[in-house]
């Protein structure tokens, strides 16, 4: 995203002068957020007033790395919760992730067909701009089989942003709040423990990057909170005010995603990307219900676990509430790798079934 201040550069006094004013707003945006009881207040106060204003023409200075860094810290936060039990059931699981994978797959494959005809778009765009997965990925696919990248990003913005604004609320109000974690009151009081074992996460997503795995800022510190958890060589959690600083660095920068002239222009294709995302998280609602019969977890945590990309939002949502992290992360990273990996095919196959070769 372009920013407004992109020069100066990071050296300069100016370029740090707007940062400090950037995060000074969304510190401002939280506290007034948390004050309110908004669900998720660092993250979702931020989101909002950021939003608006990015709506609204203006442009801010975001921390290098912010995004990815908030989701390191999360990410450890949750793999740190993993201990052998919560593997064995989470593997249990594996079945119900599968048909949940698949169910989230169909929705979206209906969602294709509603956009196409809300928007008016080809073929092409109307797939990858509701397929359920990375909006940087799914765009970039899209403009190589000849879709409007444009078009599939806003769709893709539209979707998680909604995402992230209804969904906590919902679970807040209709669900109910998990047992806060024992982990939590183990935390180590050793700063350098702390930020040792944030490192080693950063560590592992980058030796993730080059994979194929989903989301290794995300994935690559859970697996390494997995190894230390289950290992018992370290005794350690990441403090609270660790994931207040990340909900602010993730809410600062899906709100800043937000451009006046993408959305103006396109003006239909916005208007469909709002049906699209109510019909996505209905389904995931109404979805939950099964998944919660089936598997005997919690319906709010269900609704989290099927809940229409955002993941990294979706675990920091489960995780602030104390509900199963883990198990929303398991089933969001399953969903992203089957995604990932078949897109190509199910998008062959949407084409048969529109009674085309290629994409229009």
């Amino acid at each position: 995203m372009q920013e407004r201040f992109a020069q100066p550069g990071p050296r300069s006094l100016t370029w740090w002068g707007y940062l400090a004013l950037t995060y000074a707003l969304a510190a401002v945006a939280g506290t007034i957020a948390s004050q309110f009881n908004v669900p998720l207040p660092w993250m979702l106060g931020p989101f909002f007033v950021f939003a608006v204003l990015s709506i609204a023409g203006a442009r801010f200075t975001l921390m290098p790395m912010g995004r990815e860094l908030g989701q390191v810290a999360i990410g450890m936060a949750v793999g740190l919760h993993f201990t052998s039990a919560v593997l064995l059931a989470t593997f249990a699981l594996l079945p119900a992730m599968a048909l949940a994978t698949g169910y989230v797959m169909i929705y979206t494959l209906i969602a294709a067909f509603l956009f196409g005809s809300l928007a008016r778009v080809d073929n092409t765009t109307a797939f990858f701009a509701t397929a359920a997965g990375g909006v940087a990925d799914m765009a970039i696919v899209a403009q190589k089989h000849g879709g409007v990248a444009s078009s599939v990003a806003i769709v893709h913005a539209m979707r998680v942003s909604m995402v992230v604004a209804v969904v906590p609320f919902m679970v807040f109000f209709f669900g109910e709040h998990g047992i806060k974690s024992s982990l939590v009151e183990n935390t180590t009081g050793n700063i350098a423990v702390i930020v040792f074992v944030l490192c080693l996460g950063y560590l592992a997503a980058l030796l993730l990057k080059p994979t194929p795995l989903p989301n290794p800022w995300l994935v690559g510190p859970v697996i390494m909170g997995i190894v230390i958890g289950t290992s018992g060589l370290i005794t350690v959690g990441i403090p609270s005010i660790v994931i207040v600083v990340a909900q602010v660095l993730l809410g600062s920068w899906l709100g800043c995603q937000f451009r006046r002239d993408l959305l103006s222009a396109l003006p239909r294709v916005t208007a469909a990307a709002i049906v699209v995302a109510i019909f996505t998280i209905s389904c995931a609602g109404i979805g939950s219900f099964g998944l919660s019969a089936l598997t005997n977890l919690p319906v709010t945590t269900s609704f989290l676990a099927l809940a229409p990309a955002a993941v990294t939002e979706m675990v920091i949502t489960a995780q602030v509430m104390n509900l199963d992290a883990e198990i929303v992360t398991a089933f969001h990273v399953m969903r992203i790798a089957v995604v990932s990996s078949t897109i190509l095919l199910v998008f062959k196959f949407y084409l048969k079934f529109r009674g085309i070769s290629h994409g229009s």
